[in-house]
């Protein structure tokens, strides 16, 4: 098995790619990340667990790192069974708080880097007759909350994206599953750009606050995706806020909303 994953020297992205080397003996890995100094940790990591992985410095916003990540892949694997399209950044506040720029930054690294990358990968697995695209979106573009703008629109599109990849890519044999879990332990926020302090904070409280780890997250992808589920909740509440927003009365369920963000407001007034 061959599986390649963006983002895949930290967080959710490390988390994967040991859950996959500990489910498959002797599976080959190629973590795609900006940053070396971690990718050789999660390379040690891997080779404990009798994986063969490699790393590519890869930053999905340049057309020239996703080429050379294409090339590496086809001249040492002639092919993947697996891509996670996994590397992505957070953002926060308001409509008025986040700027053009912001938003720019957020859709070309979790939008179009998933664009160019998928793009890049796909006439592989044509050509060999199968494969597969585990996309990472999340909760906040199923459901999304206040003063996360950017971060939700973004995600909502990589769900959209991803149900229109498993469309398109079917008769190719080539199968797709968007994971959208809400927050849990990782480093997410370590990227996250907001020009208000309340937001860092907020976000900050939300990551803390979690029940739920990146390897608790990366187990139950692991086991819908064997079960080739193309929505993956990984999280109860995640589970249960998208079946109340999906067959609830619209204007009951936005009520119910914001009876439950108005201390949200207040914090991010708090500068």
């Amino acid at each position: 098995m061959r599986i390649v994953i963006t983002g895949g020297a930290t967080g959710l992205g490390q988390a994967l790619a040991i859950k996959w080397a500990e489910k498959h003996s002797g599976i080959e890995v190629c973590i795609a990340d900006v940053n070396t100094a971690r990718a050789n940790e999660t390379l040690e990591l891997l080779k404990g667990l009798d994986a063969k992985a490699f790393y590519v410095h890869c930053d999905i916003t340049s057309d020239d790192d996703v080429r050379e990540l294409v090339q590496r892949i086809e001249a040492r694997w002639q092919g993947i069974d697996y891509v996670f399209n996994n590397a992505g950044v957070a953002t926060g506040g308001s409509l008025l708080d986040e700027t053009l720029e912001q938003w720019q930054w957020v859709f070309d690294i979790n939008m179009l880097g998933m664009v160019r990358v998928s793009r890049a990968l796909v006439p592989l697995m044509r050509q060999q007759g199968h494969g597969y695209f585990v996309n990472i979106a999340s909760q906040a573009g199923l459901t999304p909350i206040p003063y996360m703008g950017s971060y939700n629109a973004v995600k909502a599109a990589v769900v959209a994206f991803s149900e229109t990849m498993k469309l398109e890519l079917a008769p190719d044999n080539i199968n797709v599953s968007v994971v959208c879990p809400s927050f849990f332990k990782t480093n997410l926020d370590e990227s996250m750009r907001s020009s208000n302090p309340a937001a860092h904070k907020m976000i900050n409280r939300f990551f803390s606050k979690a029940d739920i780890t990146k390897e608790d997250v990366a187990e139950s992808i692991y086991q819908q995706v064997q079960q080739k589920r193309f929505l993956i909740l990984t999280h109860k509440l995640g589970k249960r806020a998208y079946w109340l927003k999906k067959f609830l009365p619209n204007q009951r369920y936005i009520n119910s909303m914001l009876g439950q963000t108005k201390s949200m407001k207040r914090a991010m007034e708090k500068r």
